[in-house]
């Protein structure tokens, strides 16, 4: 158990499958379903983004996909964002970059403790004050697609 614990610290997103194969690289034989037994028993969980994190609104519209086909040659031609999650030691923080995809210049980034869609929509603004492009490629996410 003290050396999951300590692993653990040093690893919190082992879940028991890595933490076994941990333990066996270091001489310990236990099968993975002791080492989760024991990993119930002391609380710690791998961490991970939670479940559903991509569901749709059936309310709102689905657009096409623009790019399919299209042949990009020219700066400015087409942006594109998505958001990522940043693990920290406690929780997560998230990340938006507006890129132009034929340069593959970062436009802007941003950061946020809170996955609301304030700090994408900060970012695409600062992005725009250098330019505009022709299609501003995005995925459906809800931060996206907010009426702001």
């Amino acid at each position: 158990m003290r050396m999951i614990d300590d692993q653990y610290l040093r690893t919190p997103f082992f879940g028991s499958r890595r933490m076994t194969a941990w333990l066996f690289h270091y001489g310990e034989h236990v099968n993975r379903k002791s080492v989760a037994r024991l990993m119930a028993r002391m609380g710690p969980e791998a961490i991970h983004a939670g479940p559903r994190t991509s569901t749709r609104d059936p309310g709102h519209m689905v657009y096409p996909y623009l790019l399919r086909g299209l042949t990009i040659d020219c700066r400015d031609q087409v942006w594109s964002t998505d958001i990522t999650y940043i693990l920290l030691e406690r929780g997560f923080t998230y990340r938006t970059a507006v890129i132009d995809w034929y340069s593959r210049y970062v436009l802007c980034w941003r950061l946020s403790n809170t996955l609301d869609g304030r700090f994408c929509l900060e970012g695409l603004e600062e992005a725009l004050s250098g330019g505009r492009p022709a299609i501003f490629n995005t995925d459906q996410g809800v931060q996206f697609r907010a009426k702001a």
